[in-house]
């Protein structure tokens, strides 16, 4: 018999491990960017203690501590004008003339009247409810699809089709109940969103209306290509909300990192310009201070290009697990 279980959540199928998959997906961008500037003060204060001369000695004799911070300089002004790239990259396709803002508006609307015609009312607006809506469309025409084929004498169908509809219906209700209280904004729409493995729902259910074609009566052929028609609408209506995430999530990263790269470059300035190795000594918990402002300055310096690899490992992810559309499934269940 032909096995149609699949797990109800992205982790559970995914090859990667549970820990790194909820820190590449699940952490806070904002902690995991923090989680990641500790690791690197402790590295660099566990280097320093670890190997001699003192810092405040490098200071006096080399000249490696100012030019390092002045080509963090360099390197923070380069990214921050990055930012203002992809700020525009992201506003060139929310920008342009009447006739093509026109046009992205009939498409939409295209679009919405086949959703509207297939929740028969109008589509929600909060983007949440308007895929939960969708999931819930597949879970009512499966149901009635499976109530057709109850009607068969074919027992071999009938079990094949109950397994693929108790999938199914398992999990649109672990997606639904996520996207229920979910905020647009949040990764929670889009943790929701690739839980429902609609990719695999689509090909077990074209196998099964192929396979056994031959004994389909008109009601059960006309419920299963309803079926496959709500799980087709799925497709382009995640993609649609996921391109909406990652705009959004991009001027979210834009800010972020405009917000971090004025104290990175005022701390790498004044560690290039009013530092010197006579300006303070001692120790502080039996550690030479200026390891500690050395090691806190860099930190503080890098933190820019911290967020920007937070936001990046969680928008490479999803669109690795997303970059096939339609029945085609890139993973192993």
């Amino acid at each position: 018999m032909k096995d149609f279980s699949s797990d109800n959540t992205m982790r559970g199928r995914a090859a990667e491990n549970r820990y790194k998959l909820w820190v590449l997906l699940n952490a806070n961008r904002w902690a995991l960017t923090g989680g990641m500037a500790a690791g690197i003060f402790g590295a660099l204060m566990f280097w320093g203690v670890s190997n001699p001369p003192s810092a405040q000695e490098v200071l006096l004799t080399t000249d490696w501590v100012k030019m390092s911070f002045q080509a963090l300089i360099g390197a923070l002004i380069t990214g921050t004008t990055l930012v203002v790239s992809i700020n525009q990259l992201v506003l060139s396709q929310e920008i342009g003339p009447l006739g093509s803002q026109r046009r992205r508006m009939d498409l939409a609307m295209d679009f919405y009247k086949n959703t509207d015609d297939l929740l028969e009312f109008p589509s929600p607006a909060n983007p949440a409810l308007f895929l939960k809506e969708l999931i819930d469309a597949t879970s009512d025409r499966a149901r009635a699809f499976e109530n057709a084929v109850q009607e068969s004498d074919d027992e071999e169908f009938r079990e094949h089709t109950e397994a693929y509809v108790e999938d199914l219906l398992e999990n649109a209700e672990v997606a639904t109940d996520q996207l229920e209280n979910a905020d647009f904004g949040s990764f929670a729409v889009m943790k929701a969103a690739l839980n429902y493995n609609y990719d695999r729902k689509m090909y077990d259910l074209r196998w099964l209306l192929d396979q056994y074609e031959d004994r389909l009566t008109t009601a059960q052929r006309e419920t299963g290509r309803e079926t496959l028609e709500a799980l087709t609408m799925y497709g382009p209506a995640r993609e649609y909300i996921k391109t909406l995430y990652f705009q959004w999530s991009l001027v979210k990263l834009s800010q972020g990192i405009l917000y971090l790269a004025v104290p990175a470059l005022v701390v790498a300035g004044g560690m290039v310009m009013l530092v010197d190795g006579t300006s303070i000594s001692g120790t502080l918990l039996g550690i030479d201070v200026w390891l500690w402002v050395i090691c806190a300055a860099y930190t503080i310096c890098v933190l820019p290009f911290l967020l920007f690899v937070s936001y990046i490992l969680r928008l490479a992810t999803i669109a690795k697990r997303t970059s096939a559309m339609g029945p085609l499934v890139l993973r192993g269940d």
